[in-house]
């Protein structure tokens, strides 16, 4: 039994939902998101809830039950709210610029990073003389911005020994022990 899936969505006012061809489409005040649907897995919207259900008991169509019900969720609350995230970069002469939908990254290379961010990203950098550079992303789509802040990650991604690397805001990094020195 998927307890997540069993869930009912409850639809905040300014959203409109449309459900046709296994598509869901969701608009709000932020924007419109469409995600394609299994054909096992059906969605019934009555008295501003919407409740996901799945048509057999095979192991498959449980997974997409909760699976499909989470991306719902998280599409109502991207377009009503919208996600956040921010990374820091830590690392001596490290930089993070914006210009337009390009973020420029200094991150000890001989070179710099030149990354396009997509239009439904938008991002800013923030540097404070004595702390870390921090780059934060806001969009209505989870998935992407979760791409963008992993592929941000994956140009220098945090080492153990000294810390440096790009991080997200809070994160722990799990630090070892350097050579010890012999006799």
């Amino acid at each position: 039994m998927s307890r997540i899936g069993n869930n009912p969505i409850s639809i905040p006012s300014g959203v409109e939902i449309k459900f046709d061809n296994n598509v869901v489409s969701v608009k709000g005040p932020k924007g419109e998101l469409n995600q394609n649907i299994d054909k096992a897995i059906g969605i019934e919207i009555e008295d501003n809830t919407l409740v996901v259900s799945r048509s057999t008991e095979q192991k498959q169509h449980k997974a997409f039950h909760g699976l499909y019900r989470s991306l719902i969720s998280n599409m109502i609350q991207g377009v009503t709210e919208g996600f956040k995230t921010q990374q820091e970069l830590v690392g001596v002469g490290y930089k993070a610029e914006v210009n337009g939908q390009i973020l420029e990254l200094n991150l000890g290379f001989s070179h710099n990073i030149y990354l396009e961010v997509p239009k439904e990203v938008k991002v800013t950098a923030e540097t404070v003389k004595g702390k870390n550079p921090i780059v934060t992303m806001e969009s209505h789509d989870k998935q992407l911005i979760g791409q963008v802040a992993a592929k941000i990650r994956s140009m220098r991604k945090p080492e153990p020994f000294k810390g440096k690397g790009i991080r997200f805001v809070g994160e722990e990094i799990r630090r070892k022990a350097g050579k010890s020195a012999s006799k």
